[in-house]
């Protein structure tokens, strides 16, 4: 490994970890608390995120323990707002995601030009990561607007 802070490195993927398993609890949550006309789309969607979250997780931990370190058995933020309207859990979705791309990008900076298969597993999350915000940020929008969407 070249010049890269390996216990920095650590530090920033148990975060990662630690962030995409409270996804995993949040998407399976939001699941159940979808009603109406809608649900069963919906419902699936966040079963798949769920899914893809906990995916992410593991390959986080991977890294730690490529690196020779301890994953963490820790979880991030969970709060509950009590608001189950869907478009309040796609923000709070919005939101989360925008916490994780943060971490992600963390790694990144950290990896560049140091770290090729840690540079290259940010850019790719990163990526995952732009595209589900981006996806949600749709799905907020009101039929037939184009602006993204902003509360």
């Amino acid at each position: 490994m070249s010049q890269i802070d390996r216990q920095e490195a650590i530090t920033i993927l148990n975060k990662i970890m630690e962030l995409e398993l409270s996804g995993v609890v949040r998407y399976t949550h939001y699941a159940l608390m979808v009603y109406g006309y809608n649900r069963i789309p919906i419902v699936d969607w966040m079963k798949k995120n769920a899914d893809e979250s906990l995916v992410h997780a593991a390959r986080a931990g991977e890294m730690v323990t490529l690196l020779g370190g301890h994953p963490s058995l820790a979880i991030g933020p969970l709060l509950e707002t009590h608001r189950h309207d869907i478009g309040d859990i796609l923000r709070e979705s919005l939101e989360h995601e925008t916490v994780a791309r943060e971490a992600y990008y963390s790694l990144l900076r950290l990896a560049e030009g140091k770290h090729v298969l840690l540079e290259e597993y940010a850019r790719e999350l990163i990526v995952e990561e732009e595209l589900h915000s981006d996806e949600v940020n749709k799905m907020l929008r009101r039929p037939g607007q184009t602006d993204a969407f902003s509360d």
